[in-house]
């Protein structure tokens, strides 16, 4: 498959393949022009990918997870807590932006006529 059809398949951009490529979370072969072709299971791993950029989790996160994830055979309790801090770090941010939300709706009903 193409960077073309894969593009189509997941709605990934062509320039967000290329960079998971280069970061390691996608591989691809060339033809001898030089173009990239992917097999097929790179559909279900672009869309592993982009739910796991969804989720907050940074390319070398997923770098690091995405073995554990996509290999059953290879998963183990790092896996888990890989996940749990990742998500523990989210639950900050959620906690931290709810913070601001208020002192900012504090300043709006104070200063604002």
């Amino acid at each position: 498959m193409r960077i073309g059809d894969l593009t189509a398949a997941t709605g990934a951009s062509a320039r967000s393949l290329r960079y998971y490529e280069e970061q390691g979370l996608l591989a691809s072969e060339r033809s001898a022009g030089g173009q990239r072709h992917y097999p097929e299971s790179a559909v279900a791993r672009v869309t592993l990918i982009q739910t796991l950029l969804a989720a907050g989790l940074s390319s070398s996160t997923i770098h690091d997870v995405l073995p554990c994830i996509s290999e059953e055979a290879i998963r183990t309790p790092w896996l888990a807590e890989r996940l749990r801090t990742e998500l523990a770090r989210v639950e900050d941010q959620i906690s931290s932006l709810h913070r601001t939300r208020d002192i900012l709706a504090g300043l709006v009903e104070q200063y604002v006529v």
